[in-house]
């Protein structure tokens, strides 16, 4: 049972729902939207904006977008650990990452039998779940270790950058790749493919996004047969098929004299740059496991596989990494496991891994079989712009019945909502989405504080606030990426008794709420937690 609390608490994190500033309302799909409940709550309940990209959140730099996997880390452990980005760059810098065993072993395992290099990832700047500049960097670096042969396999992103930049960056590869290329080093784009249809799957969503980037990575295939000569030509010609922005287009494969030039062989190595672990962990997978019933591998080569990171500390994924990911201790489940409160965990599958495996620092399993519940509702399969409205109303019903339950001391759910269908690029859908989470707290809120919850409003970061840009040439066009606004942390209590610090408005960050759920809780935050944000 749960022990005698100070207050019960309720955090419901808003996907991708940042403040933008005044100028940018234009842009801004959250303020468009009819949201009635979040009117009144900002209007009748203490809130403050929050830091939740950059330096708060372990990034490098303030120029550097949040993400739902550093947010949720830092929402999850009440600290600020250096982050993925922050520790490849780190790595990189110090040449830690090539005197690493994983380096070399891969560097030897491609030597010693003949093979080709290849190199996996999101082909942008983007940094949030890879960055070309790591890339260009192990190009030069493989070079410089002897090897001959290299082939890359671009997943092509707008999403976290402009959404039909790609041609931008596969002509800047392709340059890069000239100053290169010699007559002891040849490298080329091999397959490519957007980062929505192939390869970036995550919990296990959606099996065939996997298998088509690994029939086009592994095998050289794809559906119809198709061989481009140059991967600008296969971006050209299936931006004029498709109509498709970048993350949408289908997976296409580069060939010479009626054969693919770069399927995987016996004796290769292969590396997957993306740093972020969500999206890497399945096709991980796919190149370790012996066991896989998840699709058809076909002939499975012999390649040694390594990521950029460990994407998954709990289950060891991958089995070989070349930078050594955060340990991140001392969460907030294991504080409220040691004090035995019960906890409940809610979102749909595009997020449940966020209040889980990142809330959890990166970890898959439960620190409490006993005190911790998580409930997943599964995602429609169907592009979010289509229902932005999404699994809203599922995760609010699972929650008001954990509520009504009594059991838990501690709840958090994520309305997927505002990034997903912010990622669409979709504005009206992204108004629909919006609305759709303001009627979960519609619901949520009178049941919450009938029951004696403090209910705790925030977001992991901005992206439905911030949906145009400018382009080069002075239009405006859909912006898919996350934004660097803050984010709004709400507070509704039953007797209205909690005060917030105003001082720390848009200073303090996201690791500020575990010591203020605990504080509310009538605990003391741990001495390495971030401040409560209580006044």
């Amino acid at each position: 049972m749960t022990p005698e609390l100070k207050k019960k608490v309720v955090l419901i994190v808003m996907d991708g729902v940042g403040i933008s500033p005044i100028d940018k309302e234009a842009g801004d799909a959250f303020k468009a939207a009819n949201t009635p409940t979040l009117d009144r709550l900002r209007a009748d309940y203490p809130w403050i904006m929050l830091r939740a990209h950059g330096e708060a959140v372990g990034l490098p730099s303030d120029n550097d977008m949040g993400n739902s996997e550093v947010g949720h880390n830092a929402l999850g452990c009440g600290q600020i650990y250096a982050q993925g980005a922050k520790l490849v760059n780190q790595s990189i810098a110090d040449g830690s990452l090539y005197t690493s065993k994983t380096w070399q072993e891969a560097m030897a395992f491609a030597k010693e039998h003949n093979g080709a290099l290849h190199f996996l990832g999101l082909l942008s700047d983007g940094h949030v779940h890879a960055n070309i500049a790591h890339l260009k960097a192990l190009l030069k670096e493989a070079k410089k270790e002897g090897i001959s042969r290299v082939f890359l396999h671009a997943l092509l992103d707008g999403r976290d950058v402009p959404p039909t930049s790609g041609g931008e960056y596969i002509t800047s590869m392709e340059a890069y790749l000239d100053t290169l290329n010699d007559d002891t080093f040849h490298a080329a784009i091999a397959s490519g493919g957007g980062r929505m249809i192939i390869t970036m799957d995550r919990y296990k969503a959606d099996w065939d996004m996997v298998k088509r980037g690994w029939d086009a990575q592994v095998h050289g295939h794809v559906e119809d047969g198709r061989l481009f000569p140059s991967a600008t030509e296969a971006y050209r010609t299936l931006r004029e098929e498709t109509g498709e922005i970048d993350q949408n287009l289908p997976a296409f494969v580069i060939g010479k004299d009626g054969a693919p030039i770069g399927p995987v062989q016996d004796g290769d190595t292969f590396i997957l740059y993306n740093f972020r672990g969500d999206r890497a962990i399945e096709v991980s997978m796919a190149f370790d496991d012996e066991d896989f019933p998840y699709f058809d591998r076909g002939h499975r080569p012999n390649v040694y596989y390594a990521g950029i990171l460990e994407y998954d500390g709990d289950l060891h994924i991958p089995k070989h990494y070349l930078v050594n990911p955060p340990k991140i201790t001392n969460t907030l489940t294991e504080f409220l496991v040691s004090k035995g409160v019960n906890e409940f965990a809610c979102a749909e599958t595009q997020k449940f891994g966020h209040v889980t495996y990142f809330w959890n620092g990166n970890n898959s399993e439960k620190v409490s079989e006993a005190l911790e519940t998580w409930q997943e509702v599964p995602s429609d399969n169907v592009p979010f712009d289509q229902r932005p409205w999404m699994k809203s109303a599922e995760v609010t019903d699972a929650l008001l019945a954990a509520i009504r339950s009594d059991r838990y001391g501690f709840l958090r759910i994520n309305y997927a909502n505002g990034d997903m269908v912010g990622h669409t690029g979709n504005f009206r859908a992204a108004e629909i989405a919006m609305e759709a989470v303001d009627l979960g707290l519609s619901r949520i809120l009178p049941v919450a504080l009938e029951n004696g919850y403090t209910v705790l409003i925030t977001a992991d970061h901005g992206n439905s606030d911030d949906m145009l840009q400018k382009t080069k040439a002075g239009t405006v066009e859909p912006k898919t990426s996350h934004s660097l606004n803050p984010v709004p942390f709400i507070v509704a209590s039953p007797n209205k008794d909690v005060t917030l610090d105003e001082t720390v408005s848009n200073r303090a960050g996201l690791a500020n709420i575990a010591a203020t759920v605990v504080e509310l809780m009538g605990f003391e935050k741990p001495d390495c937690w971030e401040k409560s944000v209580l006044k």
